[in-house]
């Protein structure tokens, strides 16, 4: 695999941007070899979760809020290194339904991507954060994570996940749905914990204390339960059913978040209380946990060691891109050739493409043909939404959006591709796997010709020896016939022939 952008150049400070349903933090971590020590931590309890309308729009009041923090975040972050910082976006961007206006305003005040991450990939960065504040052991663990829009779950042994899921229970949104103006009655908690046990029962079984020794959980939720329980007697260590049982009838007895009396509940935490409690009640219940201890790192964590892996040429997404060509029946031989003609001619029509940009085109050029495993005819289409659906660790949605759009425009018919061939560099890596596709068509090592390649404008300039169409008069036919394609969705081809 090619490595990653900069990892020739050890970072000294890294940066992770979270941008959750609850709180937006910025995190900088002082690289140390292997290691990472949390300098500087910045947090702004904006509730992101909680400025959704009925039609799941992000209104302008809480667009402003997050505008407003993003501008701080990217002052701070101003003289950074763009590979030394990563931001992701969890369950408010992942299901807000104007997420696609407001994501460009976001990233131009942060000045740097966004990323809106999926659940499991969510999940597996809590995990890789959390791992790394645990002592190193071979016992199964269970993480658990409440954010404010999702809850995740997670069995893993040392640095490896082994289960991941995500389920849409936050404390801002069941807050919100359950416990509306504060107000606290058996009746809420009953309603609101028959929901959340509902949402949790189906993987259960999965996450049964069968599978795991030790339950730790990693959220600003958990530290707050365990801070209120232990201070208020309600357990003497950590969180347990029964203190949670004693804290319900607490809340309950008060009626109202606003008459709430108890030790080391901060006011920031009172408005999610009720949701964070209900959520953790219901798990610790259906996944029969005796115990819960909290524990730091979470996301930001893991983000912060992701960045680092990348630098130190351990990137994850490399051992995803792996597992898929283990699990599809590919020709890794052919698949690598292609790639490695690919990237040649991008290189020749988008020279100054960073790392970056022909690591993803060579990712998708190994990765093209993993939908022949559902049918061969149309299997580039297969292939696209196995890409952009599938479960791909480290690959953000975005990231596999794009292998999906190479993907599906690899062969056939351009029109699909015309929302991409305004962009320079994607509209240079379609043509780029499309030719290295159409030369390596037989499947087999060939001695290929000189290829030279350079696009002016709208105007590609091929250089392509006629001695050696000539004793390919197929091969000649098929770049005939992409030439065509290209003039029909309206970019010109100037041949000019080697001798």
């Amino acid at each position: 695999m090619r490595s990653s952008p900069a990892s020739s150049a050890a970072p000294s400070l890294l940066a992770a941007v979270d941008l959750g349903s609850n709180s937006f933090r910025l995190e900088l971590g002082e690289v140390r070899g292997h290691q990472i020590r949390v300098v500087e931590t910045l947090r702004e309890m904006l509730r992101f979760g909680g400025g959704l309308d009925k039609k799941n729009r992000i209104t302008a009041a809480a667009r402003r809020r997050a505008l407003m923090c993003l501008a701080r975040f990217g002052e701070r972050l101003r003289d950074f290194n763009p590979s030394h910082v990563r931001a992701v976006a969890t369950n408010t961007f992942r299901i807000a339904a104007n997420v696609d206006d407001f994501l460009p305003e976001a990233e131009m005040t942060l000045g740097f991507p966004i990323e809106v991450i999926s659940g499991h990939e969510e999940a597996r960065l809590i995990y890789l954060g959390t791992s790394y504040c645990l002592p190193r052991s071979s016992t199964p663990r269970l993480i658990m994570d409440i954010g404010g829009g999702s809850t995740e779950f997670i069995i893993g042994q040392g640095r490896q996940p082994q289960k991941l899921e995500s389920l849409k229970l936050g404390c801002v949104n069941m807050s919100k749905r359950f416990f509306a103006k504060g107000k606290l009655s058996a009746d809420n908690f009953k309603k609101a914990e028959t929901y959340a046990r509902a949402e949790i029962e189906p993987m259960a079984r999965a996450f049964d204390r069968k599978y795991w020794r030790e339950a730790f959980a990693s959220s600003g939720t958990a530290l707050a339960l365990t801070e209120i329980l232990e201070a208020n007697g309600f357990s003497p260590s950590g969180i347990t059913p029964d203190g949670l049982t004693v804290l319900r009838k607490k809340m309950i007895a008060g009626k109202t978040l606003g008459n709430l009396k108890l030790a080391a509940l901060k006011p920031e935490r009172v408005p999610v209380l009720a949701g964070g409690l209900v959520i953790m009640r219901a798990a610790m219940d259906e996944l029969r946990i005796p115990r819960i201890a909290p524990v730091g790192g979470a996301m930001r964590l893991g983000v912060l060691y992701e960045l680092l892996g990348r630098h130190h040429d351990h990137d994850s997404r490399d051992t995803t891109v792996e597992q898929l060509l283990d699990d599809y029946p590919l020709d890794r031989p052919h698949v690598r050739r292609i790639a490695a003609l690919a990237l040649e001619l991008f290189e020749q029509l988008h020279p100054k493409g960073d790392a970056a940009d022909a690591q993803m085109l060579q990712w998708a050029a190994l990765l093209h043909g993993v939908g022949a495993s559902i049918s061969h005819v149309g299997y580039h289409r297969h292939s696209a939404y196995i890409l952009q659906h599938r479960d791909m660790p480290g690959f953000s949605s975005a990231e596999q959006k794009h292998l999906a759009a190479l993907a599906l425009t690899c062969r056939g018919s351009l029109g699909k591709a015309m929302p991409y061939l305004h962009e320079t560099t994607l509209r240079s890596q379609i043509l780029a796997l499309r030719l290295a596709l159409l030369f390596y068509r037989a499947r087999r090592p060939i001695e290929l010709p000189a290829i030279r390649l350079r696009m002016r404008g709208k105007t590609l300039h091929y250089h392509l020896s006629t001695r050696w169409l000539a004793a390919h008069p197929l091969t000649e036919y098929l770049v005939d016939k992409e030439r065509c394609e290209w003039e029909t969705v309206g970019w010109q081809w100037k041949e000019e022939r080697l001798r």
